[in-house]
């Protein structure tokens, strides 16, 4: 399975007249946030493929409609004061989800935003994404009763503690991340939120049995076994 991974800044290799032909063979879209709606809607419509998503604690603008299911199903809501339409959109909002795509068999889990640093929306403490998490319990056990596995991929905007973020409050990773890995091993966690300055470096990283991406800007994940619910033949466990 290929997946083009975007996050955090637009590329002009995706945001192009030739990124039908350039991405053809992509199975599906991960964004890790701070990219606007419009961004996602181009890559939709050129790649008619299916595209997760969870906010970063950047590009907020249709936040509170996501939140709220009352809104998303009108398409209106109100900020400011004013009305507010979603623009045209059909990418799958993953934040604070467990999703499962059945024509790839991919399970896709997600919970965005950053560590609170000031008193922006979409930050939270470290024990309010602990309990965030706790919600997708039952989802989880779910999928690993009836579909042999927890999770596939866990999408992120922050990076978990230690591994790939930084020290400032503002981009000081999860610990919570690193529980979900020990409990509900993911094949992969791919996040967005620290910015590459030099293209070349590091973004992988390993915890336990999974691996832990920085898909800052875009990346193409392939892995010929992800989709399947299989590892080495057998399930993950």
């Amino acid at each position: 399975m290929k997946l083009l991974c975007v996050s955090d800044e637009t590329d002009p290799l995706v945001y192009s007249k030739n990124i039908a032909s350039r991405y053809a063979d992509v199975d599906a879209v991960i964004s890790a946030g701070d990219l606007p709606l419009k961004y996602y809607e181009f890559i939709i419509s050129s790649l008619n493929k299916p595209l997760f998503f969870v906010f970063g604690n950047h590009n907020l603008e249709y936040l509170h409609q996501f939140n709220d299911h009352s809104l998303l199903l009108n398409q209106y809501g109100y900020k400011d004061g004013k009305v507010q339409s979603l623009p045209p959109f059909g990418g799958e909002f993953s934040d604070g989800k467990v999703l499962y795509d059945k024509k790839h068999d991919l399970i896709i889990a997600g919970l965005g935003g950053s560590m609170r640093y000031n008193k922006g929306a979409h930050q939270y403490s470290e024990r309010e994404m602990y309990f965030r998490m706790l919600k997708m319990v039952p989802r989880l056990l779910f999928n690993r009763l009836f579909r042999g596995r927890w999770v596939d991929i866990l999408i992120t905007h922050a990076a978990p503690l230690g591994l790939g973020d930084d020290t400032d409050r503002c981009h000081q990773g999860f610990s919570t991340f690193l529980t979900f890995m020990q409990w509900f091993k993911p094949r992969y966690l791919l996040h967005g939120h620290i910015h590459l300055h030099d293209m070349n470096a590091n973004r992988h990283h390993v915890y336990k049995r999974t691996k832990v991406i920085n898909i800052f800007q875009s990346y193409i994940l392939d892995d010929p076994a992800l989709g399947k619910g299989r590892e080495d033949g057998k399930n993950r466990r």
